[in-house]
């Protein structure tokens, strides 16, 4: 309408214009004059109305981009109770942003994976990424009046567990706790607990120098045998790649731990957690650098005299490690150096320990996975599952010499989807400390474990399973224990 206007006060203007030219009397020259002055204007009150259109159809494009919903929407009914004949309005319902948008993180390129224990959700990862179990973080609502978002949960386990012989821990299948050579070994013993019962908190929110996570997680491994007590397994916050508090080591790997009933998994694990700081560096494109400080601890074992020794530390332990990410999973490599210490009042001596891992993750056919670990070096007992509290980092004799000692671990493991609600895994792993220095016959040498189940999870939350599991121990001086283990476990989790 605004253009028709304009074109007619156009030409009204022109006729206007023109009118003089032949209402005098003038010469030839004077029109030719004339004209080209009347032409010269009707050019200029051509622009003028070109710019004044631009104008208006910028004004027009304005409006209408207004008018339109914010983003993908569906229609809803104003009023569920029209009456016949009434007009029923539809009103625009904007799509709901997902979390991982809301805050700022970048969506998870591993392969989807499930896990009884979910070990894998309080890792550390590069800008906050979420984890393979939850790639949609599920359960995050918002905190009014701020843009931080929070989440309430975790689950509860129900374990039942039966043992031909005694297992030293009746809530954990940790081969290193087999009473080696005792009467009561060969005793079968039922047992029954929820001690895996967890409660986690986590909060994320966007800022300016990257996506910030607080995340707070516990379970009931506390107390004695008779009572359950709050276990602090991860107290940490990141901002951006910069993380700082208590949790996993960034030795360990938490992706390729295998999905067993059994809380404790293989030996030959690496698994610790402690406080640190992580600086990570990400480069290309799923590639990753991180560097970290942890908290030193020297287990010392005691070969001589010396009643009053015990460990010392002068320097945090540093971590080095380098990880590749893909669709196919991932592969992580890791060196850790030690500086390990003792003192017994009079005298104190110093030692290197260094250790190195291998550890990945790989998609097979449909969502099958195989999971494998390999960790050698020395001084590094405490970063493996079943010799982590054991003193063996190393050893002092009667000169004071302190001796780092030998260890390595591994294992294998294999997830197989029989179908959406079931799957199984088979896993097999050994955890070995030679024990040359050590005169006790009953220092750790080696230890097996293996682990075999059938899982069924009929909903997201809801899951039940069984699993078969053998184990072994040798000793310095020979003697042998072993245990065979049947667990069966109902779990609910809060959010899936």
């Amino acid at each position: 309408m605004i253009r028709i206007v304009l074109r007619r006060a156009l030409a009204t203007c022109l006729v206007w214009l023109a009118m003089p030219a032949y209402a005098q009397d003038t010469t030839e020259a004077e029109l030719k004059k004339e004209n080209a002055q009347l032409r010269e204007e009707v050019d200029a009150l051509r622009d003028v109305v070109k710019r004044m259109g631009a104008r208006l159809d910028a004004v027009e494009n304005a409006q209408a981009q207004s008018a339109k919903p914010a983003g993908p929407f569906t229609p809803a009914l104003a009023s569920s109770s029209a009456t016949p004949g009434q007009t029923i309005v539809a009103t625009a319902v904007p799509e709901k942003v997902s979390t991982a948008t809301a805050v700022g993180v970048p969506a998870s390129r591993l392969p989807a994976q499930n896990s009884v224990a979910d070990q894998g959700a309080g890792a550390s990862r590069i800008d906050n990424a979420p984890p393979p179990t939850d790639p949609d973080l599920k359960g995050f609502f918002d905190v009014p009046g701020t843009e931080t978002k929070i989440r309430i949960g975790g689950y509860a386990k129900l374990d039942a567990i039966a043992d031909n012989h005694g297992a030293g821990n009746d809530e954990q299948f940790i081969p290193a706790s087999f009473p080696a050579g005792a009467p009561s070994r060969d005793h079968e013993h039922f047992n029954m607990h929820a001690r895996q019962t967890r409660f986690t908190f986590e909060a994320r929110r966007p800022t300016d120098y990257g996506s910030l996570r607080f995340y707070l997680e516990n379970d009931f491994y506390g107390g004695d045998a008779n009572s359950y007590q709050f276990h602090l397994r991860h107290a940490y916050g990141q901002i951006g790649n910069t993380y700082a508090g208590y949790g996993y080591s960034a030795f360990m790997d938490a992706d390729a731990l295998p999905d067993t009933l059994d809380f404790a998994g293989p030996g030959g694990q690496m698994f610790v957690l402690q406080p640190g700081i992580h600086q990570a560096f990400p480069f290309g494109d799923g590639n990753s650098l991180t560097l970290s400080g942890e908290r030193p601890q020297s287990e010392i074992a005691n070969t001589g005299s010396r009643p009053e020794l015990k460990g010392a530390t002068r320097v945090p332990d540093l971590v080095l490690a380098l990880r590749r990410e893909r669709e196919w999973g991932h592969v992580q490599a890791g060196v850790v150096l030690r500086r390990l210490g003792y003192t017994d009042g009079k005298a104190d001596g110093y030692t290197t320990g260094w250790g190195m891992a291998l550890s990945g993750t790989f998609a097979l056919l449909g969502k099958d996975l195989l999971m494998v670990s390999g960790v050698y070096g020395k001084g590094i007992a405490r970063y493996l599952s079943d010799t982590s509290g054991s003193r063996l980092d190393a050893t002092v004799d009667d000169q004071g010499r302190l001796r780092a000692r030998k260890a390595w671990g591994w294992y294998g493991a294999y997830t197989h989807y029989w179908s959406s609600q079931w799957r199984s895994n088979l896993v097999y792993g050994q955890a070995r400390v030679p024990s040359s220095h050590l005169d006790d016959g009953t220092a750790f040498v080696m230890t097996d474990y293996a682990a075999a189940n059938l899982i069924w999870s009929p909903a997201p939350t809801w899951t039940m399973g069984v699993e078969l599991l053998h184990g072994k121990l040798d000793q310095r001086d020979g003697t042998r224990a072993n245990d065979t283990r049947v667990q069966g476990s109902v779990q609910y989790s809060f959010i899936k």
